[in-house]
């Protein structure tokens, strides 16, 4: 006998049963499950939802315990720097600097995420009409957008601000109105791909209408650039609201956002350093959180970048 083919004494034969045969050694996934499981494993990302919860926590409840009041005024502690009284000091009217900070991230964060979840509501209808619909409509549609797109950001907040006055709901407003164009533009592009997909024709045959379409198919396999998209989207809501009280153009007082409170702390910054210290380091923080969150669901659901 050959030694390159050695006999059957050689082996050792392993009964397999037809049922062991067909079974699956490892248990499948969804697309999203993988993507969880890839976005766990980015430490960056996970950082970003750890600064988040942190926020989101003291913003809920270190107003509640603390014993000062973000609209109450002590004019026998005007502008104390940091100390274990007043943790983040106070400002020119006596007011406690720290229980002000997390006032401002409620209102901040709560702009921010109103903002990008109205911006993502419009967005889709409007770019998943024009881009099903295609021809004239997609034309029509995509050219009011293009039109809103070109007004000056600036100049239609003034206006707003004139007719309707300062509050929370006309920053609100001004962001939105042409806030949803960035997202309309993804979800359109993101549909003109998809629906002359196979499914879609296979729905369309079996006689699902325009709705079911849309929102039952083709909005759903638009999600992943739709959630990257909406945590990039409330930083820059944040930023904005942030720039436009640092212009003068934010919230009334007593109300406080960090924005406001830089601006406030803009004229003390040489003699008061934290009084504008604290927001802007604030602002920067939530920032950079809700960016690295973000790059980390694109790195995530993006199969390209699947190892």
């Amino acid at each position: 006998m050959s030694l390159l083919s050695p006999g059957r004494e050689k082996f050792e034969f392993v009964e397999q049963t037809l049922v062991d045969a067909e079974k699956i050694e490892k248990k499948s996934i969804t697309f999203w499950q993988d993507a969880m499981h890839r976005f766990r494993k980015n430490k960056l990302a996970m950082f970003g939802i750890i600064i988040l919860l942190v926020l989101v926590l003291f913003a809920i409840f270190a107003p509640i315990f603390s014993s000062y009041d973000y609209r109450t005024n002590d004019y026998t502690a005007t502008n104390q720097a940091p100390s274990a009284g007043h943790w983040f000091g106070t400002d020119e009217l006596g007011r406690d600097v720290f229980v002000r900070t997390w006032i401002g991230a409620r209102i901040s964060l709560f702009i921010g995420i109103m903002a990008a979840l109205i911006d993502l509501i419009i967005g889709i209808i409007w770019g998943g009409i024009a881009g099903y619909k295609g021809g004239k409509v997609d034309e029509v549609m995509m050219r009011i957008a293009d039109i809103l797109y070109g007004i000056p950001f600036l100049l239609l907040v003034i206006l707003l601000m004139v007719v309707f006055g300062q509050s929370l709901w006309t920053m609100i407003l001004a962001m939105t109105i042409t806030g949803w164009i960035n997202m309309a533009r993804i979800v359109r592009g993101q549909v003109l791909q998809l629906k002359n997909q196979e499914f879609v024709l296979a729905a369309r045959t079996l006689g699902a209408g325009f709705n079911r379409i849309l929102f039952k198919h083709l909005i759903p396999n638009t999600m992943g650039p739709i959630l990257v998209t909406l945590t990039l989207t409330i930083p820059s809501a944040i930023f904005t609201e942030s720039f436009l009280s640092f212009l003068g153009l934010g919230l009334n007082p007593p109300l406080a956002s960090w924005g406001t409170m830089a601006n406030d702390g803009l004229s003390a910054m040489e003699y008061y350093p934290w009084r504008l210290f604290f927001p802007a380091f604030f602002i920067s923080i939530t920032m950079f959180a809700f960016n690295v969150i973000g790059d980390g669901l694109r790195d995530a659901i993006d199969p390209r970048l699947r190892k």
